[in-house]
């Protein structure tokens, strides 16, 4: 079993930055790929960005440019630093990871806000 939780977030201006982090606790994560999705209002839930175990990195284009993923194995820990925010990116922000290994699983964080506002 595996427990994401997140933390950071919160409120910034247009042209600001936030960070986000992802810690896991649990076993068999190693070879996981922890990503970061995220919920407007009103909006379905859409994919961010990923990185697997190996450091290796998708940014879907609204993200490419302006945010950065890190992960860190030994503390189990994943980051994205969101760079240049648009008011279109408030929303819930969740972590996920997918287990790859001789264990599969897919697991979900609750969740944490993020606000772009002047």
């Amino acid at each position: 079993q595996v427990q994401l939780k997140e933390s950071g977030g919160g409120f910034a201006q247009p042209g600001g930055q936030v960070v986000v982090i992802c810690t896991a606790s649990g076993s068999d994560l190693s070879g996981s790929v922890m990503g970061w999705y995220r919920q407007a209002p009103g909006k379905r839930r859409e994919r961010v960005a990923y990185i697997t175990w190996y450091g290796i990195t998708h940014f879907e284009d609204f993200a490419t440019g302006r945010f950065h993923i890190f992960r860190d194995n030994a503390e189990n820990r994943m980051s994205l630093r969101m760079d240049d925010l648009r008011r279109e990116d408030t929303g819930v922000y969740y972590c996920h990871l997918e287990q790859l290994g001789q264990v599969k699983g897919e697991y979900w964080g609750r969740g944490i806000q993020v606000t772009v506002s002047s």
